[in-house]
C-alpha cells in the first residue's frame, strides 16, 4: 500500500511538472523566407523583431501567451499590413499564423536557431 501511494504521488508530481513545462517562444528563429527574427520579452508581451534581411531592425509583431500557445498581431513587412496572429511552439518549431477576419489565413513554420 505504501509503495502504491509513493508511485501515485511520483506520477502526479511528474505529470504536473510536465504539464506546466512551457514551450518558450523567446529566442532567435529562422523565418520561412530565411531571415532571422528575434523574439524577446517586452513588457507583458513578446516582441518579434527582424534581425537580418531587408527589414532588419523592424518590429513585426507582438504576442502574448504561455505554455507554447501565443496570440497577438503580426505585420508582413513586404506590404506593411498587420494581421491577427498566433504562434504555437513545439520543440524547435514555431508555427506562425496570420489571419484577416479570421477567415483568410496564411501559415508558415519557423525553426529555432
Amino acid at each position: 500500500m505504501t509503495i502504491r501511494i509513493v508511485l501515485i504521488a511520483g506520477l502526479l508530481i511528474g505529470s504536473t511538472g510536465f504539464a506546466l513545462a512551457a514551450e518558450p517562444i523567446e529566442g532567435n528563429w529562422k523565418t520561412a523566407s530565411g531571415e532571422t527574427a528575434a523574439i524577446a520579452k517586452c513588457g507583458p508581451a513578446f516582441c518579434v523583431t527582424l534581425k537580418t534581411g531587408k527589414y532588419a531592425g523592424r518590429q513585426i509583431g507582438k504576442m502574448s501567451g504561455q505554455a507554447g500557445t501565443y496570440d497577438g498581431e503580426i505585420t508582413d513587412p513586404e506590404n506593411d499590413k498587420t494581421y491577427s496572429g498566433s504562434g504555437t511552439v513545439t520543440g524547435n518549431s514555431l508555427k506562425m499564423k496570420g489571419c484577416v477576419l479570421s477567415i483568410f489565413c496564411k501559415s508558415q513554420t519557423w525553426s529555432r536557431l
